[in-house]
């Protein structure tokens, strides 16, 4: 059973010290950070200035110059992006601010409440509605980890495994346990977290299986923006196009993922041809005002199914249905071939 903390009003607690979001009240001895999944890809510099409130970047840039400041045991550049599982240690750090307080609307933790679909020792699995960031940042004050964290303020241990767009809805796993967290990123490293989503992309898609290998840029800046690219020499990336049903001028697909790049099936949809209904930044306008009027009001990515082996040789599999704004949409599309 879970339990909400808190009837009237924004419910506030001080940040809960975890690798994502730690707190930063002053300490006087050596610390060590775990980075979790929300902090993979950042410069060490950004991050540490943004959890280490009122550090002054020529005290920051120093520490990590003399090696004070370690990742894994060994000295890194600023520049140097963070991995998830990486071990960060701290120096003692004296006359540090602490972090403001997270403040979390009800109404938002009672959706998130209602979005847990499953539960147990080692994991929260989440149907994350569309709309809401897996964490703060950016200009957001929270996401789904840190109003988890105010939700269960008892599970002193919330990280996320994975990330999801802001758009897209589906299953999110969070680990309850650092030890079980390290496991899952390890089994995603190996390839052994499977992922598949359900997304409307413009055209008709062969029948069979539509394999894109197409290596992404995922630091292009554009507008101030991030904004992915297809580039020779980025990062590889795969994803598989399976043709479930077919309308007039779109088609259903399920996709799998083999690596979990940013944008990837949005950009990848969109290098065949064949772009994500919804897509605001690598879509097709025309098309996507079309759907408006059939009631697609966001991006038409959900991730319906996660499965996996863990530790104990359990095979896990979670699914989240397609949502009910969806499923509208493709209830209204003429010209169902399947």
């Amino acid at each position: 059973m879970l339990t909400e903390t808190g009837n009237h009003g924004p419910v506030i607690i001080p940040i809960v010290k975890t690798p994502d979001a730690g707190t930063t009240m002053s300490s006087p001895t050596v610390r060590k950070l775990s980075v979790g999944a929300a902090a993979e890809g950042q410069r060490i510099d950004n991050f540490l200035l943004r959890e280490l409130r009122g550090l002054p970047k020529t005290r920051l840039y120093r520490l990590l110059r003399k090696g004070e400041i370690r990742v894994n045991g060994g000295r890194v550049k600023p520049v140097y992006r963070l991995k998830a599982g990486d071990e960060l240690r701290l120096p003692p750090l004296h006359g540090l601010a602490g972090k403001a307080s997270v403040s979390v609307p009800p109404k938002v933790l009672e959706r998130l409440r209602a979005c847990i679909i499953h539960e147990d020792d080692d994991l929260l699995v989440l149907d994350k509605p569309s709309g809401l960031a897996v964490h703060g940042g950016s200009g957001l004050a929270f996401g789904v980890i840190e109003a988890l964290r105010v939700l269960r303020p008892e599970d002193r241990q919330l990280e996320l495994v994975h990330r999801l767009d802001r758009e897209t809805s589906g299953c999110l796993l969070v680990a309850r346990r650092r030890s079980h967290l390290r496991e899952l990123h390890a089994l995603i490293r190996d390839g052994g977290l499977e992922k598949r989503y359900l997304a409307l992309v413009a055209g008709r898609l062969p029948r069979g299986a539509t394999p894109v290998e197409a290596e992404l840029d995922v630091d292009h800046r554009q507008g101030g923006e991030r904004t992915v690219r297809v580039v020779h020499e980025g990062k590889a990336a795969r994803s598989v196009f399976r043709r479930l049903r077919t309308f007039d001028d779109w088609s259903l697909a399920d996709v799998t993922i083999d690596t979990g790049r940013t944008h990837q099936i949005r950009v990848h949809a969109s290098h065949i041809g064949h772009p994500l209904a919804g897509d605001s930044r690598y879509g097709d306008e025309s098309a996507n005002g079309r759907l408006r009027k059939a009631g697609l009001n966001r991006l038409f990515l959900h991730a319906s199914a996660l499965t996996f082996t863990d530790a104990k040789g359990r095979e896990r599999r979670f699914e989240a249905p397609l949502p009910v704004d969806l499923a509208a949409v493709v209830d209204t599309l003429s010209g169902d071939k399947q």
